[in-house]
């Protein structure tokens, strides 16, 4: 009997064909094979003049989404109802969670299959789990399939009803999402609190003390039995003490001149013990995996980006060697705790054992997805090293098979010692204090540290015993500091952190995490500075009118209420139809809040971020970007603020040099010697320029922009009319005779040769580089054209498949798809099948072609089982 396995990836499908016999053909059905409209090109024509057109949603009609199959995979649904043709049963063999429900079933809806289906499910690739999921099939989960589909339902008509709103009162192109929204709100927030912080400062003494042969170091921590000051006893919004009582008693703040007089009284003086308290405590192992708290984690150690580790978790899986990566689950098999805990024997000792198998609760709110947690597959527990891993798969495995190895290991334990130190001075009793810690026994660190990819490391950090003390002692002190200390802001969020937080309010899916990060950046809504995500003025702007309008979509509490509801759905609890009229529909609903948001909004007010540290200032953010505005005599001056400025780092005197350059004007450098026209530097939004001849003259006046190794300030009538000469000819190639140009564009100065572009070096002038450097870069520039290996013809197209040299790096190229090798793999060791899944992982993402086409209705019925066929 022919059988045919569809799965959603290329990689998925030759893992599995590894493992079935030759009657089961595996095909990829590259994701969804259909979807809503992505635009109005591909609504179908019947359904443009409907007044919900444009959401892909008929609103009227119990919320009926309106399906089409988007040009890019007419080709993959041909090509499956082939296969379909020869055999006599169907497998669906996509992933287990609400996605791979939905996929499954749109699938069977477009190949309308009239042979048996079977719907085959595992958590792993292994052979024992695909031999096994072919014994024990299920029908499609139509509560699964509800859920997914409200949940798209949801998104579109959060997304398309409050977008154009948006356009319309901030700046084109912006979007607002479901999660993403409040996501962005968390950022604002967040950088609310460090533009309104009062920074406070405060003292203290430190103290080194010998105890032997011994050093250690002592804080002052109370004054005549009066505690000090620190900084968590300071109010962020005034700078002033806010919880001023430790210990029932008044905190008061160490001044300057108290600390330096004490520094100067306690020297040579010796310090008495009077107090030595040793506690012994226990740390358990961290629960294994689940998908965002690898996200997390990979962040702090690895420095992966969200997608990055999902789009490496992916290969991992998809190739065999972990379970499923997206799941909330932190439960593991008995088979994997049994693997696990003979690994910890053989590897560190039967000491390092837990006393009993141990199991993790699940503190995720609404917790979803009924899979194991992240963890090596199969029962051998091999290690990155024995897979012979290399790059981000070796360093991404190795996090999950260490976490997965130590939550199967005994407690650490630790010793705890806090020591109590007295002296008398003129102004009363100095009481200083010393804290210890021990590694008693290691247990589970030896194996996995959070945040350290180095245990053994981690556990010497960990390691700042005390040295041997006795009360009453008497230790010479053998260095005093006095310090001065000024209170930080909140610290922005990082990925990491931003989805732990969104974790913990039950916003969003951990398999959405990484696609927010993605478009919250994408969007303009934030900056990355380093592992910092920065909001940008957009994002106030955005969250002003969010807030204003449409306060309960972007608010934590009814954003996670959104995501029980969509559990209650999935679990067969709830009807999805009247959930999203109550959302939609009625004076309360989204669509009459867009209506009245239409005539209600001040574009100008909304957009408008103020600040009693920037006044007289006021930031708006227009078409352009964002500016400061002030009234000058009367008159209303703008000025254009750089983009890369952080809100949070902004302050007046920063914006009264934006305003003061701006009343500057355009600064006239002289009358060109030759074409009798004014010569200018002005400065746009995007930097200094130099033009010739004013705005009045006809015609539009040349301007070139100012390069970054020049200082606009110095730059003087000559050097403005050599600018204006560009572009400058070099000469000849020797191969094809075409000028050789040096010139400066939309990214900068560079040199050309026919359509190849060589950017200039920083150490490169546009006015003086000459012939022979524009050659060199140029040759560079086209070697880079060539490819660096050719690794063969693609299996489906037969068109070759290359590695080139990128902007960004090395990238493989098939047809018109370039897909970025990951990070740290050698050109040289990326193998045929790699490349393979790079490109078909790459091409199932581009967006499909503005094409039209044909809707496919939803069946009414709801039923739980096989869909109608």
């Amino acid at each position: 009997m022919n059988r045919l396995v569809v799965v959603e990836s290329p990689t998925k499908a030759r893992t599995i064909r590894k493992f079935l016999p030759d009657s089961y053909r595996v095909e990829a059905s590259m994701g969804h094979i259909r979807d809503l409209p992505g635009s109005a090109a591909e609504i179908p024509e019947k359904y443009k003049k409907e007044s919900w057109a444009r959401l892909g949603v008929n609103v009227g009609s119990g919320f009926e989404p309106v399906y089409i199959v988007p040009s890019d995979k007419k080709k993959v649904v041909k090509m499956l109802k082939d296969a379909l043709k020869d055999a006599e049963e169907l497998f669906i063999a996509t992933d287990e969670d609400r996605e791979g429900e939905s996929i499954g079933w749109h699938l069977l809806e477009v190949l309308n299959p009239s042979i048996p289906v079977r719907r085959m499910v595992f958590h792993e690739i292994t052979k024992e789990a695909i031999l096994g999921a072919l014994d024990e099939t299920r029908d499609m989960d139509r509560n699964l399939v509800d859920a997914q589909e409200t949940r798209r339902v949801l998104d579109r008509l959060v997304g398309y009803s409050i977008s154009p709103l948006l356009w319309k009162k901030i700046a084109p192109k912006l979007s607002a999402g479901r999660v993403q929204s409040v996501a962005v709100r968390l950022l604002v927030v967040r950088e609310r609190e460090r533009i309104l912080f009062v920074p406070a400062s405060y003292w203290d003494l430190l103290a080194t003390l010998q105890a032997g042969t011994d050093s250690f170091d002592s804080t002052l921590t109370h004054l005549s039995d009066v505690p000090l000051a620190t900084g968590r006893n300071f109010d962020d919004n005034t700078g002033r003490l806010a919880d001023n009582l430790v210990d029932g008693k008044d905190v008061v703040i160490l001044k300057e001149d108290t600390a330096t007089a004490l520094q100067k009284e306690l020297r040579g003086v010796a310090l008495k013990v009077v107090n030595i308290d040793e506690r012994t405590s226990k740390r358990n192992p961290y629960a294994p995996f689940i998908t965002s708290s690898l996200q997390q984690e990979a962040s702090r150690k690895l420095r992966l980006s969200a997608r990055d580790t999902m789009r490496v978790a992916q290969k991992l899986y998809e190739n065999g060697l972990i379970t499923y990566m997206r799941t909330d689950s932190t439960a593991l098999s008995s088979e994997a705790i049994e693997a696990s805990r003979r690994s910890v024997e053989a590897r560190y000792g039967k000491e390092y054992l837990s006393e009993a198998p141990r199991q993790f609760t699940n503190k995720v709110r609404n917790a979803q997805e009924a899979h194991e947690a992240i963890r090596p597959a199969g029962t051998a527990m091999k290690t990155a090293q024995e897979l012979g891993l290399s790059g981000p798969e070796r360093d991404v495995y190795d996090l999950i098979w260490k976490r997965t190895v130590a939550s199967q290991m005994a407690e650490a334990v630790i010793r705890q010692t806090t020591v109590h130190l007295e002296a008398d001075t003129s102004r009363g009793t100095a009481r200083f204090r010393a804290s210890g810690r021990e590694v008693i026994f290691p247990g589970f660190f030896r194996a996995y540290v959070e945040g350290s990819d180095d245990p053994e490391a981690a556990l010497e950090n960990r390691e700042a015993p005390l040295p041997p003390l006795t009360r009453n002692a008497e230790l010479p002190v053998r260095k005093l500091e006095a310090k001065g200390h000024e209170t930080r802001p909140p610290a922005r969020f990082t990925e990491a952190s931003l989805i732990k937080l969104l974790e913990e309010e039950g916003i969003g899916r951990p398999s959405t995490y990484a696609s927010i990060m993605d478009t919250i950046v994408r969007r303009g809504y934030v900056q990355r500075n380093g592992n910092q995500l920065v909001p940008t003025f957009t994002a106030f702007a955005t969250t002003n009118l969010l807030e204003q309008q449409f306060g309960p979509y972007v608010d934590t509490g009814f954003t996670a209420e959104m995501e029980q509801i969509l559990d209650d759905i999935a679990g067969g609890r709830r009807e999805s139809v009247p959930y999203l009229t109550s959302l939609y529909v009625g004076e309360n609903g989204l669509e009459s809040m867009v209506e009245k948001g239409l005539d209600s909004i001040d574009a100008r007010e909304v957009s408008g971020i103020q600040f009693a540290k920037w006044d007289p200032f006021v930031v708006r953010v227009g078409k352009y970007g964002p500016y400061v505005e002030q009234e000058v005599d009367g008159k209303r001056v703008v000025a254009s603020i750089p983009p890369e400025v952080a809100p949070g780092d902004l302050t007046r005197e920063a914006l009264q040099h934006f305003i003061d350059e701006k009343q500057k004007g355009a600064e006239v450098l002289g009358i060109h010697s030759v074409l009798d026209l004014p010569v200018f530097v002005k400065k746009g939004p995007y930097g200094h320029y130099v033009q010739l001849g004013d705005d009045e003259q006809e015609g539009k006046p040349k301007r070139i922009s100012v390069p970054r190794n020049m200082d606009p300030s110095a730059i003087d009538l000559d050097a403005a009319q050599r600018l204006l000469e560009l572009p400058r000819e070099l000469g000849q190639h020797p191969d094809t005779g075409a000028t050789i140009q040096a010139h400066i564009g939309r990214y900068g100065p560079y040199v050309q040769h026919n359509r190849t572009f060589a950017s200039l070096t920083k150490t490169d002038d546009v006015l003086t580089v000459d012939y022979d450097r524009a050659m060199e870069l140029i040759a560079k520039k086209e070697a880079k054209n060539k490819p660096l290996r050719s690794l063969g013809d693609h299996p489906e197209t037969g068109d070759p498949l290359e590695i080139f040299e990128g902007r960004y790096g090395p990238y493989v190229k098939h047809q018109r798809t370039n897909a970025s090798l990951p990070k740290d793999t050698p050109v040289e060791s990326l193998t045929f099948d790699e490349a393979v899944a790079l490109i078909d992982s790459k091409a199932a993402t581009k967006k499909a072609p503005k094409k039209k086409t044909t809707a496919k209705k939803k069946p009414a019925a709801k039923k739980k089982g096989a869909p109608k066929k």
